[in-house]
């Protein structure tokens, strides 16, 4: 829903949120349920119905829990039988500087010993809330650090006096960020930046607190729900995965094929050109994390890559995956770029300057997202980095080393595929390839790859569930089930763990309750080889039956008869196409 992308208009969607979530849950769509606790530290109403809105557009359907007013503490710490009943997939918690009393703030007479006495009393109630959290109901849990203070008693002193407010707050933070740096499934809202960005006096608006008890003010609030929202998506692997990228007038200033690769602006030498080049430098950020980088030109090559090869140019030639540099329909080259990399249509993110492509896209392509970058008819460069930065496509909860390598596992799948391109027959090509499987019990040091694959792997994922490191660790360390993790290497390189599966035993039958694997290594063969060690792991457990599930979902239609495949016979199908599987272990 357009509306609710951004730029958005915050007020529109305040005034509108009944009828936009009408129109949302009648959208013939399926998504995620997770139940979100929310404990606030003010008051949450108008959050919630935010952030149900954002939620919905993003693919996952919410069902909320919400502490009465500044109960967050007690739920947590003392427990709660609803709040139990309820059993959340994820809790957040609303707090700001306003949850401060005024007493727990350094006073002017305090000494730096007692003042720093007050930072660890108030960071010990959180540490409270948080371990009493995980031993209960061990989910993901987001919490707010805090904003600054609206107003400074000590002047431009406040942010380095230790009694000083803003000190005071500062250091809380710290500790919060330190905690999340040590805790996986725990998560920061950097409402501090949030606020700054925003403007501290509006977001601070006495009148909403004292009035309403509303912290943030009103206004702010969808900004809030937005952010949280991408935070969330992100958690259960709702990220895009990929930018494609226009050249003209959008990685460089001019028509490269008009004004020639050396008349084009990028570079140094002016304004413009230092725009750009700050927009290129702020991309190619994004491929060292793990974000695959794209072009969609209308060009002839040579010109498209005489732009690129510019002495000046951040972005070169080989950063990107796929070039499309050509005078096809753009919406037809993004489709080609999603067949290429192997992922959906919605794992993309197409980035233009020209108004009439946007319209085009998202009529032909609804599923790809298309940010706005254009002000009427006009390009914005200046604006660029605002508006994606802003928007959250790319909302990393966590950076492992198989996301620093992305960019280049596929590239060198694009490698095999020009090979594969030369075999008639495509065994040979598999057996060219010189493929090494690892195939083991879950093992610590791949915990975070694991973790991060069962949230993200939406099309060879049989039942999609989703699970937490904490819940696949325990797993793991219970006789109960049995784990396999599977990685896949070849002559061009490493792959890492590419595959998953956890199976549940119920006395001679294993229940297999994951069964996924990554698309950059489809059609390698590699679900045979981990169904032989399936196998002969379920004889050495004694295991007589395998018994498969298959839940379907937009998007994992390609795995539908995977079983069929695997010698399994079909024991039930309902009306949804859940389908239930069985094999005898020989």
């Amino acid at each position: 829903m357009q509306e609710l992308k951004y730029p958005f208009d915050g007020e529109y969607l305040l005034k509108k949120k009944k009828s936009l979530r009408k129109a949302l849950l009648a959208e013939n769509r399926q998504r995620l349920h997770k139940k979100v606790a929310v404990l606030g530290g003010s008051t949450t109403h108008d959050i919630i119905k935010l952030l149900e809105l954002f939620l919905l557009d993003m693919g996952i359907e919410p069902e909320f829990y919400q502490s009465e007013y500044n109960r967050y503490y007690e739920d947590a710490v003392f427990g709660n039988e609803e709040l139990d009943r309820f059993g959340p997939d994820l809790v957040y918690i609303h707090t700001t500087s306003r949850n401060v009393p005024d007493n727990g703030f350094p006073q002017i007479g305090d000494t730096r010993e007692q003042s720093e006495e007050k930072i660890e009393n108030f960071f010990q109630q959180f540490l409270q809330v948080w371990e009493a959290l995980e031993r209960r109901y061990a989910c993901p849990v987001i919490q707010n650090n805090f904003e600054k203070p609206s107003y400074r008693i000590l002047g431009n002193m406040d942010a380095w006096d230790y009694r000083g407010r803003e000190w005071f707050l500062g250091r809380l933070n710290q500790r919060f960020h330190e905690y999340a740096q040590s805790h996986e499934n725990f998560f920061i809202q950097d409402i501090d930046w949030l606020a700054a960005e925003y403007g501290l006096s509006k977001w601070n608006d006495p009148l909403y607190w004292h009035m309403y008890k509303y912290s943030p003010a009103v206004g702010a609030i969808p900004e809030l729900a937005f952010n949280l929202a991408n935070i969330i998506k992100a958690i259960y692997g709702q990220n895009k995965k990929a930018l494609v990228l226009d050249l003209d007038n959008t990685l460089w200033g001019g028509i490269v094929g008009d004004d020639g690769p050396e008349n084009i602006e990028i570079g140094q030498e002016t304004g413009v050109g230092q725009v750009y080049s700050e927009f290129q430098t702020y991309l190619k950020a994004h491929k060292d994390m793990g974000i695959l980088l794209n072009i969609n030109s209308k060009n002839e090559e040579d010109n498209a890559l005489a732009g690129l090869n510019r002495p000046d140019t951040v972005l070169k030639p080989e950063d990107f995956i796929v070039i499309k540099a050509n005078w096809d329909p753009k919406d037809e080259n993004l489709r080609r770029i999603a067949e290429e990399l192997n992922i959906g249509e919605d794992s993309l993110v197409f980035v233009d300057d020209n108004p009439s492509e946007h319209h085009r896209v998202r009529l032909n392509v609804p599923a790809a997202a298309v940010p706005e970058m254009t002000e009427g008819q006009e390009p914005q460069p200046e604006q660029y980095i605002k508006v994606l930065d802003r928007s959250g496509f790319f909302e990393p909860v966590s950076l492992s080393g198989d996301d620093l390598n992305r960019s280049n596992m596929y590239r060198t799948n694009a490698m095999r595929k020009k090979l594969e391109n030369s075999f008639a027959d495509y065994r040979e090509y598999l057996l060219s390839l010189e493929m090494r499987a690892e195939i083991e019990s879950f093992a610590p040091e791949y915990m975070q790859r694991i973790a991060q694959l069962t949230n993200k792997s939406n099309q060879f994922n049989l039942t999609t569930r989703r699970f937490t490191r904490d819940e696949i660790e325990s797993m793991s360390e219970n006789r109960g089930y049995v784990t396999l993790y599977g990685k896949l290497a070849d002559k061009f390189g490493d792959n890492g763990v590419v595959s998953v599966v956890i199976g549940e035993k119920k006395g001679k039958i294993l229940d297999i309750i994951l069964w996924l694997m990554s698309c950059r290594v489809l059609k390698r063969d590699m679900e045979f080889a981990m169904m032989d060690q399936l196998v002969e792991q379920c004889k050495k457990e004694e295991i007589t039956t395998i018994r498969g599930f298959y839940h379907p979902t937009e998007k994992n239609g390609m795995v539908k008869d995977f079983y069929a495949g695997q010698g399994f016979e079909k024991d039930s199908e309902d009306a949804k196409g859940n389908s239930v599987w069985s094999m005898a272990v020989a």
